[in-house]
């Protein structure tokens, strides 16, 4: 791998593998790290620069592995740690980076910290949980009316009488941050990985870690007692002394979830994160007006504390967006996943397309949930009892959806994914968006984001150009990057005339001459 630019993080292309459904080489209709490693060659191809690896450790799975019970193991279902220090080494050797996904907030309540402290109330891990005896004479009312991330209560009666919270379901109790043991063994886990060679670490639920020790509701008037309280940065220093330890060119990625981009941008100053998550951006509407004042907004937050901008289409928790851009409301919120809106699948893969060219051509890095290359869309015909995410029956929908394993070769499901019956349902239509169906293809989603991040990498301005406003109609999105670089994305229902140009570097549906149809982007070579 080149080593020249230590802040490869700034640019990078990065790539979400979720491992359940990514490949499966085993035939039991699960993804796994030999699948991934099987598999390797189709991101070498795509020409992306790291992967962020989702959990993969050992888990009873109740939240889809984001309850892990151990750090410093790969769940069996996986593979193995050694499978896992191979694949780093392999990818490192294909020149892509490895970021690897670390839960603070909350650990499995099958990890022996929580194990020991449910056993015995004098255990000195009842401190390392928020273990709290309940309200009334009886005890038998929560110590709050906290509101859990997944819907529904945050604390679950031991049988000794007492509480424990958790944000998320019962078999993710939270961690006390408090605890000088837990920020311990948190900083030993991220020497662990980085001394397996991982580039970067994502932080899921960033925010969350510190908890108001009073208790207080969450009232609309007051500081909130659990989400982004000042201390929690205190931990993020002490995370950043340790990255920078190890050569200054690993990176740490936050998950922060924050409408106000004054309190978002804390977390990227120059001795905390690298980098965090834009979802200002994954939400916005596809709307020009909109859409450049996110732009403006997520630029203008990084300026000011130096830290380079991250742009998200999609994710595994968010409807995909070929279906999101596919309906009236573009918007993204966990209440619209499943609303039974009509969608226009034609139109959702158009303007997903131009999004592509749209996120790849900003100042910052881009982040790919696979999938997304094949213009997949969300599978919104699962079988709710089939349904395997705690968010149904939580807030009435599923993010399974987005999680339905890759279709890699053939006519029919499994479509290469897997020799037995895939873990979730894949659509029928999906045999036109194999990746071997759409390799070369020129017309393909996926020979569009090859090229596009072919093009990327080898376009001097849009690797630390400048970026400058373009204004042409009300409909349309343009700016330039460095000195002859344009993106130009017409969000009308009808076709626009393209500004005076030397070249037409590569477009996203064809062109109509100098005219730009509706829900297409170009990139173009500017008269200098």
């Amino acid at each position: 791998m080149s080593s020249s630019d230590s802040q490869w993080w700034r640019d990078a292309v990065i790539y979400q593998v979720y491992p359940r459904s990514y490949a499966d080489s085993d035939g039991d209709g699960v993804g796994d790290i030999p699948g991934i490693r099987a598999r390797l060659a189709h991101l070498s191809a795509l020409g992306v620069d790291a992967i962020w690896m989702s959990p993969w450790y050992p888990s009873p799975m109740a939240d889809a592995g984001y309850d892990v019970a151990d750090f410093r193991d790969i769940d069996p279902v996986f593979g193995s740690l050694a499978e896992a220090e191979a694949l780093i080494e392999e990818a490192h050797a294909a020149g892509i980076r490895m970021i690897v996904d670390i839960v603070p907030n909350h650990i499995s309540s099958e990890h022996p910290w929580f194990k020991a402290a449910l056993a015995d109330p004098e255990a000195k891990e009842r401190d390392y949980f928020w273990f709290r005896p309940g309200r009334g004479d009886d005890g038998e009312r929560m110590p709050t009316d906290w509101r859990g991330e997944f819907g529904g209560t945050t604390w679950t009666r031991t049988p000794d009488g007492s509480w424990y919270l958790h944000l998320f379901t019962p078999e993710q109790p939270d961690l006390n941050w408090d605890h000088p043991d837990v920020r311990a063994e948190f900083e030993s886990i991220l020497r662990f990985w980085f001394d397996r060679g991982v580039d970067g670490i994502r932080i899921d639920s960033a925010a969350l870690l510190l908890k108001d020790p009073e208790l207080p509701e969450v009232l609309e008037d007051s500081p909130h007692p659990f989400h982004d309280l000042d201390g929690v940065h205190d931990v993020y220093r002490s995370w950043r002394r340790i990255a920078d330890s190890y050569g200054g060119d690993r990176a740490l990625i936050g998950e922060v979830w924050m409408p106000e981009v004054e309190r978002f941008a804390n977390y990227l100053r120059p001795d905390e994160l690298h980098a965090a998550f834009n979802f200002d951006f994954l939400g916005c509407a596809w709307d020009p007006r909109l859409m450049r004042d996110c732009v403006d907004r997520t630029l203008h937050a990084h300026a000011a504390v130096g830290a380079p901008a991250t742009w998200v289409l999609s994710n595994h928790d968010v409807t995909r967006h070929v279906t999101r851009y596919g309906r009236e409301d573009t918007t993204f919120s966990f209440d619209n996943n499943l609303d039974g809106t009509p969608v226009d699948l034609e139109l959702g893969t158009r303007r997903a397309r131009a999004a592509a060219l749209l996120s790849l051509s900003l100042p910052g890095a881009t982040y790919i949930y696979q999938g997304e290359e094949l213009g997949l869309w969300e599978n919104e015909n699962i079988p709710p009892e089939e349904y395997q995410d705690p968010m149904w029956g939580r807030r009435g929908h599923s993010r399974d959806g987005c999680r339905v394993p890759l279709p890699w070769t053939g006519d029919e499901a499994p479509f290469g994914f897997t020799t037995a019956t895939p873990w979730l349902p894949q659509p029928a239509e999906w045999k036109d968006r194999t990746a071997q169906a759409q390799t070369g293809d020129p017309s393909s989603m996926l020979e569009l984001y090859r090229s596009a991040i072919a093009l990327r990498r080898a376009e001097p301005g849009l690797h630390r150009g400048e970026m400058a406003w373009l204004d042409l109609t009300p409909s349309v999105l343009a700016f330039c990057r460095g000195q002859d670089f344009a993106c130009v994305v017409n969000m009308s229902g009808a076709p626009v005339a393209l500004p005076a140009h030397q070249s037409t570097l590569l477009a996203s549906s064809p062109l109509d001459g100098d005219r730009l149809p509706p829900d297409t982007a170009v990139w173009l070579r500017m008269r200098t």
